[in-house]
């Protein structure tokens, strides 16, 4: 055994070498690919972004001369087609004035509703459009968008390349590149989408999850780095990925981990026969002396495992080896002294459990890898299962999913640091019923050495469920369920910082009712209460159970739309206002209904507090009602 652990050993070793300058050689290449890629694609986009750049200012002297004339302009410029696939100019409110060569195609084609049109519209620089499916053409494309400023900086239009995502020139390199008969490179933007792949089918399609490859999910988020993680074809790859600032792509460049091994395989192989062979040849040696050197080990070993056993009470060893001898006697006082041993344990135990069993509080024993070894009879009518079904691990099961790693995580830490363990989750017990525990365990240790761990285990169910009711009631408007102004605020601070970080659109509706004074007056407020109560759950069903409704107080309603365009509130608004116009009371007779006056405003990533959105979407709500009333009004500087 010694002879073939030494050579495996050496072989491990050399595999791991190996393995480790395989590793290292193949992450500087993809390094120095991924840059060499990234770069080239930077440089390229600059030049297309500048090359539109120079276009648009030749362009402003014709800006007033129709787009009969733009269209000249363009055509004059055929040498652009060399970079785009198409190229359009629009004017201040959307419209394609002029295209070039698919003119007749982009004939009464708005853009007006295109984020790269509002991008460049509001920030007046130029922009690379995240991956679209063309309006006119239908085909999978990117847009390289420059503005056209006049003499006083007024947005005037736009400037536009079409480059097409199959079939495009920009990424033609990346077509020819060969890593080894499997490693490729691909492209994709920063909101996750491919925009180059070797498989033709996966262009235009999402990027996976960070649950199949966080490398990529980081570098998606920003990040420039080497990895090793798996690939779409199946197995993992070691991957590089680097940044395109100017068009907020993402180059990613794969080398599957199987083509970087196959070489030190091949090695092992061939050196394996040989190994083998020596072994061969060298076991039936060696094995016979060894023998002949440990027959007395083997008579030391059968009469140890007799007083094991209970047949013997002592070893004696007739051999002329000294240190066996010495080994007998030594094994002969320990024996004595661990009968002693035993015997106080067993009293020690006794006493123990005795008080265990009696706790009225539930009380659990681990050994030092954690498994229970004892549970009293509190915590087994806590939690419906006896010991027996605790020791095969499957109380880790009934911890509520959303706590339970949080839970095993800090168990664990606890059983390598000898730290305490306190921590509350949400259990199962048998029957199904939820409860709320709080586990206590602390280690035992004699002289430095830990024996295991105590714990107890306390029922705070009534606890939490009183502690969750006080939140609840202290966000929420008792009268419609709906959020007050203080949990709707909290969740707008929650939304405005998200749009500030990654700029997700999103969206704010404020709006009070219409002719709701006579209601209370004639009707009286248990009236205005069921309008309120009806009003909210027709609001609720509405939007989506993504959004936030809230009642900020009185008649005054707001409702706020994460991850939703300008466009899509305003629609959201409208269907607000439809369904509401339904709703109705009655009281002596007399029937009583309520129209809205919406406001809709858009977060900004540029809002520092969210008082200024708050503003912008009441300007707009009062700008409703002074326009006569049951009408949704954007911000004008969104509109």
């Amino acid at each position: 055994m010694t002879w073939l652990v030494v050579l495996a050993l050496l072989l491990g070793f050399g595999w791991q070498s190996g393995e480790s300058l395989l590793e290292a050689s193949n992450r500087a290449h993809l390094r120095y690919e991924a840059r060499l890629i990234a770069d080239e694609l930077t440089g390229q986009v600059e030049s297309r972004l500048q090359a539109l750049q120079r276009l648009a200012e030749r362009l402003q002297s014709q800006q007033d001369q129709g787009g009969a004339r733009l269209g000249d302009e363009l055509r004059g410029n055929d040498a652009l087609l060399e970079w785009f696939d198409g190229l359009l100019v629009a004017d201040a409110v959307g419209d394609i004035q002029a295209a070039w060569p698919d003119r007749r195609r982009f004939q009464g084609v708005a853009i007006a509703d295109r984020d790269y049109f509002r991008h460049v519209r509001a920030f007046k620089r130029p922009h690379v459009s995240e991956p679209i499916r063309g309006k006119a053409s239908g085909a999978p494309l990117v847009l390289f968008a420059v503005p056209r400023l006049d003499r006083a900086g007024r947005f005037e239009g736009l400037v536009g390349g079409v480059l097409r995502l199959r079939g495009g020139g920009l990424f033609e390199r990346l077509d020819r590149l060969r890593l080894g008969q499997e490693g490729f490179a691909a492209v994709m933007s920063a909101s996750g989408t491919f925009l180059f792949h070797p498989d033709r089918d996966r262009i235009f399609s999402a990027v996976p999850d960070a649950a199949f490859n966080p490398w990529l999910e980081l570098a998606l988020d920003g990040w420039e780095g080497e990895g090793q993680g798996p690939v779409l074809s199946g197995g993992d790859a070691y991957q590089a990925y680097r940044q395109i600032w100017p068009a907020d792509w993402v180059v990613g460049v794969a080398l599957p981990q199987g083509q970087v091994m196959a070489p030190l395989q091949r090695w092992l192989e061939h050196l394996g026969w040989r190994v083998l062979l020596v072994t061969a040849l060298m076991l039936p040696l060696m094995s016979w002396l060894l023998w002949l050197a440990l027959r007395p080990l083997f008579q030391l070993e059968r009469q140890i495992e007799a007083v094991g056993q209970g047949r013997r009470h002592r070893v004696a060893l007739s051999t002329g080896m000294q240190e066996l001898r010495q080994v007998a006697d030594t094994f002969n006082r320990v024996e004595v002294e661990r009968g002693k041993a035993l015997a106080q344990l067993r009293d020690r135990q006794a006493f123990l459990d005795a008080i265990l069993a009696s706790s009225p509080v539930g009380m659990f024993v681990t050994d030092t890898a954690g498994h229970i070894a004892f549970m009293n009879a509190a915590l087994v009518e806590l939690t419906g299962y006896d010991q027996a079904h605790q020791r095969q691990h499957v109380w880790l099961g009934h911890i509520h999913p959303d706590d339970r790693q949080s839970a095993l995580d800090l168990w664990q830490y606890s059983m390598a640091s000898g730290e305490d363990f306190l921590q509350q989750f949400r259990y199962y017990r048998k029957g199904g019923d939820l409860l709320w525990l709080e586990v206590h365990a602390s280690r035992v240790a004699i002289d430095g050495e830990t024996l295991g761990f105590v714990g107890t285990v306390k029922d705070i169910t009534e606890r939490r469920e009183e502690e969750a009711l006080r939140q609840w009631e202290a966000e929420h408007d008792p009268l419609t369920g709906l959020l007050n102004r203080r949990g709707f605020e909290r969740r707008l601070e929650e939304t405005l910082a998200d749009c500030r970080k990654t700029g997700t659109p999103s969206s704010l509706i404020l709006f009070d009712l219409d002719h709701f004074k006579p209601i209370n007056d004639e009707g009286g407020h248990a009236l205005g209460d069921e309008m309120l109560r009806r009003i909210a759950q027709v609001v609720s069903w509405e939007v989506r159970r993504s959004d936030y409704v809230a009642r900020q107080g009185g008649d005054e309603f707001a409702v706020l739309l994460p991850s939703c365009t300008h466009a899509q509130a305003s629609r959201i608004a409208e269907s607000l206002r439809d369904a509401v116009r339904e709703v109705a009371v009655s009281h002596q007779g007399q029937e009583y209904r309520v129209t809205l006056s919406l406001g809709v405003a858009s977060l900004a990533e540029t809002d520092q507090r969210i008082a200024e959105v708050i503003g912008r979407a009441d300007a707009a709500s009062y700008a409703a009602k002074r326009q006569g009333r049951d009408r949704v009004v954007a911000h004008p500087a969104e509109a």
